[in-house]
Parts: C-alpha cells; sequence; structure tokens
C-alpha cells in the first residue's frame, strides 16, 4: 500500500520517521512475511476471472491470508474496511472489494499487505481479467518493466532519485504518465516507514541507499493524464480523466550488491535478477 506523499498533506498515514535499517535476524522473519504476501498475491492472480465480485475477491484473500497464519496489513488500518487493495481499470490505488463485477477486458490491481511474525510483506500487480485488448496490455507492460528498473537502481550509496529517475524517465519515454500524489516507501515492522520512494524526481525525497534499508517500490501509472482524485468512500482513488491505471509493487532489500526482491514469488527462479 502506497503512502500520500509529504508534499501533499503531511504524509497522509502514520509515518515512522527514521530510517530503519533491518539487522540479519529481522531479515530473516521479514522474508517470511514477504514470502506469505508473495503467495497470496499469487493465489489471487490465479483466482481472477469474469463473473466475480471484488468483494469475493476481498474475501478469497482473506481466506489465504489466515491460512497462512497471517494477518492482513490493511484491514483496520485508518479504519480500512477491507483485507486487500482492489482497483478496476480507472481506479488507481485503495480500492474496496464490493458489488462490482469483473468483467472479460477488465484490469485490475491487486495490492496485498500481510503482517506475519511481526513484519509486513507489501507487494502489487495489475491483472487482466480473461485477457484484454493491446493498450491495456502496454500499459501493464510498461508498468511492470518500470518497476524492475527502479528495483535495478536500488543499489547502495545511490540515492531515492536514481529509483525515482529510471521509473519515470520510462514511462514518460513511453507515452504515460506516472502518478505524483501517492509514492512509495519503507517497509518493515510498519507498514509506513521512512524513506519515501516517489516514481518521480523530487529533491526533497533522496535519501542515500544503504544495506538493509526495506522499500516498497511501487509505480502507479496512468494511460492519460498523471492527475488523480479520491472518491467519496475516501479511499479509492481514480484518473481524473477516467484513463486505465496500473499498478506494480515488491518489497525489495538494499543489499551490499544486488537488490534482492524479497516478495518475489517462490515459483520463480531468481530473487537477484531484476533486469
Amino acid at each position: 500500500m502506497d503512502s500520500l506523499r509529504k508534499a501533499v498533506c503531511a504524509d497522509g498515514f502514520d509515518f515512522v520517521a527514521a530510517i530503519k535499517i533491518k539487522t540479519a535476524d529481522e531479515l530473516k522473519l521479514m522474508r517470511l512475511s514477504c514470502a506469505v504476501a508473495a503467495d497470496v498475491l499469487e493465489e489471487i492472480g490465479a483466482f481472477i476471472r469474469p463473473g466475480l465480485t471484488t468483494l469475493q475477491v476481498d474475501e478469497f484473500a482473506a481466506e489465504q491470508i489466515k491460512r497462512r497464519g497471517g494477518k492482513s496489513a490493511f484491514l483496520g488500518y485508518r479504519k480500512f474496511p477491507r483485507h486487500v487493495c482492489l482497483s478496476v481499470n480507472e481506479e488507481v490505488v485503495h480500492g474496496m472489494g464490493g458489488g462490482r463485477e469483473l468483467r472479460f477486458g477488465d484490469i485490475i490491481s491487486v495490492d496485498v499487505g500481510v503482517s506475519y511474525k511481526g513484519f509486513i510483506g507489501d507487494n502489487a500487480r495489475t491483472f487482466a481479467v480473461g485477457g484484454c485488448g493491446v493498450p491495456a496490455q502496454r500499459l501493464l507492460d510498461v508498468t511492470e518493466q518500470a518497476l524492475y528498473l527502479g528495483i535495478a537502481a536500488a543499489r547502495p550509496e545511490n540515492r531515492v532519485t536514481d529509483i525515482s529517475r529510471a521509473v519515470q524517465d520510462f514511462v514518460e519515454g513511453n507515452g504515460f504518465s506516472v502518478v505524483r500524489e501517492f509514492v512509495g516507501h519503507g517497509v518493515g515492522r510498519v507498514m509506513h516507514e521512512e524513506p519515501q520512494v516517489p516514481n518521480f524526481v523530487d529533491r526533497k525525497m533522496n535519501d542515500r541507499l544503504r544495506p538493509g534499508m526495506t522499500i516498497a517500490i511501487e509505480p502507479m501509472v496512468n494511460a492519460g493524464q498523471p492527475g488523480v482524485k479520491i472518491l467519496k468512500d475516501g479511499w479509492t482513488v481514480v484518473t481524473q480523466d477516467g484513463s486505465l491505471s496500473a499498478h506494480f509493487e515488491h518489497t525489495v532489500l538494499v543489499t551490499d550488491g544486488e537488490p534482492e526482491i524479497l516478495t518475489w514469488p517462490a515459483a520463480k527462479l531468481s530473487k537477484l535478477k531484476v533486469a
């Protein structure tokens, strides 16, 4: 789950102000929470199909989290009423499960945060519901590739702006736009730690990256203009122009060398190869 950036409204969420460098013992536990989050996201992706309501998807997610001994990191967080965030088509982030029925050709962004063994794993992916048109698929492809380019820049002695620049340059170079109001963030024992990690270059958010930092990198990319608005439910963020939006996220560990993707699905081969 992304953070409302400080430039808009303080920080929008309960933030741990200091950057937390994780110890080896803490990382052992965090790898476990991230593995659970990744596994749940994979299960949800396989479950999604036309005809389901978003509430059914949320209920399925709750079952998967409970089966693995975890708890939703989102449910009750600042009174958020669902277990995962489900954002369809023009919805950018923080969509809530309800009566909306998924249709063939929709895209749905699924954001999963799991609390397990005292730590939080946070990841997201946008899925096509049964399939989608070429423009929507291109949006998904560009957003996912932007995520991995950002991850590749998460190296010691680089700065947050190196991640931001990698994402922004690739997205805008492909004719899409990055959302400004919401950003990535540090993550660990709590959902939102410093540093904030925008998908655009902001010199005010330019901390140096150090081994032991764990950060959620999460491009939110609109097919149209970057502007967004929040609906009357107080949570669901949509594009102002009604264009499609995609969202991909991993929790990443900064190491002495290559970044490690902590939420890399167990079925895939490598947690280190990022580009």
